[in-house]
């Protein structure tokens, strides 16, 4: 006797219209050009993964990717994934050239809108105010000496003046990396002092939850340390009218200019594009840190723009008319793909603040309407908030200009799904995305040409040979729980990791799991009726709370840095059971020989880790572990056995366990820590 087939889950939208959309013509062209019989999304994607070179070659013209010399290839025969191949070789191109000049756009329309929560704060650029202030940022930096190669930092919001800079970093050759002021100086120099960037770029004060913060105090004990990496120049964004701090900067021995002024100071030269190959490095993100120091993840030029642009064009069916705003900050992977837009035509609206003010619940949904957005980013724990709440914005905002909202970070809980057709207009299409840091972009994305089942990300990418894999074996395992993998190169793989032994990190970190292919450390299901995807959490020790991505060895650094008398050593873990809605971060600590534990110390813990890192890395458990941290024979730590053990479920010992004890304790404490 065979069980009934599993139910299909519940449909919530189709488009109204999916031959208009670019997808389709996609299709279309790809059907007629190859002479095949494709009818449908499964049909294209198959054909994409099937035929690598010749997908990406269509990427390349359906695209219109703007570059001053063609390709000699697409791709090299049987290239394998690592060492990583090199897309387009023979081709040069400027990243920041294709943002700036999309068709059909017009010098006097808007390109950008930067706001805050600050009512009445909104600041409006056109193409061409975006393209003067970048060829006047540009040519400032080659008067000061930058040069292709040299790395430009920004401790900087989410605004248009950090979007120019890093446009003229990227003009230049230079390579870019963005850190939000919410973080700590401990946070920001973990990451920047080991790349060592010669320009840095600094807000004087940001706004948040109704109060202005000042960064020049960061900034100054930043530069402390950068001075002696090979730091020359800073540039202090007056953002928010306040101290600029300058004189204390010129004291440290750099230069220190305010914006506008350094903007001024530039010739008046054309603007000028460097035309680099296609795997120059164009940006520099940061692994969680799960082991140690962040890993800085270098990022390709071309990589970067060819796989947002497929995702922007085909994926999210955005042109010139579209309107994006993406609630990110500077530190995120969805800043970089969402200013990636501007390729398209998009005009972006670059959101500082808090999504609650000034008006609540209603603060973004309100300024989705006021500034006509058509395409609305965030993560899933805001959705999720606006469901608990019950905040039905469709009942008090008009918002005919709405098209897509996405959600990224963590799982968009089933329940939220169908929440939000009912809480927004029910055409738009919900696209639960996934993707991540290590490849700048998404692996799960949405699509026009599908519906949207509730509890699903729609589809993988085009171009993306993704599978389910056995968490043992590597090998796949169609219908059932596993590994998200990727067993074919892509063109947005990290170029390498920075510093000394980048390439034997980068193959530690993606391929040593499984011989040849991409390991993404997800644990994933892939629906066999829908082709949709479900993310069932991280399948190692990645700490995940609210959708913030963040790795135990930023904690653990706090630790001992501020409380190495007090505490000897810590285990610092996520915990999600199947009935909680979202992780929650658990501090465990052993206390050193006649230190004792108390609520002060507990509360110290916590404010420090605030001040150091952010508001996000603060755990929601901090106690006492009366057993001991489980670890190895070695002495590593065991997170995952600990995680595993709080989450739920239940594990087996093996003999790399030093002290099973440990482990019975932590068992015990889950049992009466519900």
């Amino acid at each position: 006797m065979t069980a009934d087939p599993k139910p299909a889950p519940a449909e919530l939208w189709r488009h109204p219209d999916p031959h208009s959309t670019h997808m389709y013509k996609f299709l279309e062209h790809v059907k007629s050009k190859y002479s095949v019989e494709i009818d449908d999304y499964p049909g294209l994607y198959k054909w994409s993964v099937e035929n690598i070179a010749e997908f990406w070659e269509e990427m390349w013209h359906f695209c219109d990717i703007k570059a001053s010399r063609q390709y000699d290839q697409v791709l090299p025969k049987d290239a394998p994934m690592f060492p990583r191949p090199d897309f387009f070789p023979g081709s040069t191109l400027n990243f920041a050239e294709n943002l700036l000049f999309p068709q059909g756009c017009t010098e006097s329309s808007t390109a950008v809108i930067t706001v805050t929560e600050v009512e009445g704060q909104v600041t409006y650029t056109t193409w061409w105010e975006l393209r003067d202030a970048v060829r006047r940022c540009s040519s400032s930096l080659r008067a000061a000496g930058l040069k292709r190669n040299d790395i430009v930092a920004g401790f900087v919001s989410n605004h248009v003046q950090a979007l120019v800079a890093m446009l003229a970093a990227a003009s230049i050759g230079a390579i870019w990396t963005g850190i939000s002021p919410d973080n700590g100086v401990s946070a920001v120099l973990d990451r920047l002092a080991q790349i060592g960037p010669k320009v840095l770029f600094a807000d004087n004060t940001t706004v948040y939850n109704g109060k202005f913060w000042s960064s020049t105090d960061k900034t100054s004990q930043i530069v402390d340390e950068l001075r002696t990496k090979g730091l020359e120049l800073v540039v202090v964004i007056n953002n928010i009218e306040g101290d600029l701090g300058l004189e204390d900067l010129l004291a440290k021995g750099v230069a220190a200019k305010e914006y506008e002024s350094f903007l001024e100071s530039s010739k008046d030269a054309p603007l000028k594009f460097e035309q680099l190959p296609p795997s120059h490095p164009l940006y520099i993100l940061y692994s969680s840190g799960t082991t140690g120091l962040p890993k800085a993840i270098v990022h390709t030029a071309l990589g970067t723009l060819i796989q947002h642009k497929k995702e922007h064009y085909l994926h999210c069916n955005m042109n010139p008319q579209s309107r994006m705003l993406y609630y990110t900050t500077t530190s995120w992977m969805m800043w970089h793909w969402s200013i990636s837009a501007l390729a398209c035509g998009v005009s972006l609206v670059l959101y500082t603040g808090s999504p609650f003010k000034p008006h609540g619940y209603l603060s973004i949904p309100k300024l989705l309407a006021e500034l006509d957005v058509t395409h609305f980013g965030t993560s899933a724990a805001y959705l999720t908030t606006l469901e608990t709440h019950g905040v039905y914005p469709n009942q008090t905002i008009d918002l005919p200009h709405l098209e897509a909202i996405y959600s990224t970070a963590s799982p968009l809980p089933p329940s939220t799904f169908s929440f939000l057709y009912k809480a927004f207009p029910s055409r738009i299409n919900l696209g639960s995305i996934t993707g991540g840091t290590d490849i700048i972009s998404l692996f799960g994305t949405p699509c026009p040409l599908l519906p949207v089942y509730v509890g699903e990300i729609q589809c993988a990418g085009l171009g993306m040979a993704i599978s389910v894999a056995d968490s043992i074996t590597g090998e796949p395992t169609p219908g059932e729980d596993g590994e998200l993998v990727c067993t074919k190169p892509f063109p947005c793989q990290p170029l390498t990791f920075w510093g000394q032994g980048g390439d034997a990190k980068y193959k530690s970190s993606y391929f040593e799991r499984f011989d040849g292919i991409w390991h993404h450390g997800d644990f994933v299901r892939i629906d066999t009726q829908t082709g949709g995807m479900a993310m069932l959490g991280r399948s190692d020790g990645v700490l995940k709370p609210a959708g913030v991505r963040f790795g135990s060895a930023e904690i653990y650094n706090v630790l001992i840095k501020f409380f190495g008398s007090e505490v000897e050593d810590a285990v610092c873990v996520g915990r999600r059971r199947e009935t909680d809605r979202d992780e929650t971060v658990c501090l465990f600590v052993v206390m050193c020989e006649g230190k004792t534990f108390t609520h002060e110390l507990q509360e110290r813990i916590k404010t420090v880790i605030r001040k150091e890192l952010s508001p996000r890395h603060v755990p929601g458990v901090v106690e006492e572990c009366g057993a001991g941290i489980p670890k190895t024979g070695n002495g590593k730590k065991i997170e995952v056995a600990v995680k595993q053990i709080l989450s739920g479920m239940k594990i087996k010992t093996n003999a790399s366990v030093a002290n099973p004890e440990t482990l019975a304790w932590f068992t015990e404490w889950a049992a009466t820590h519900e």
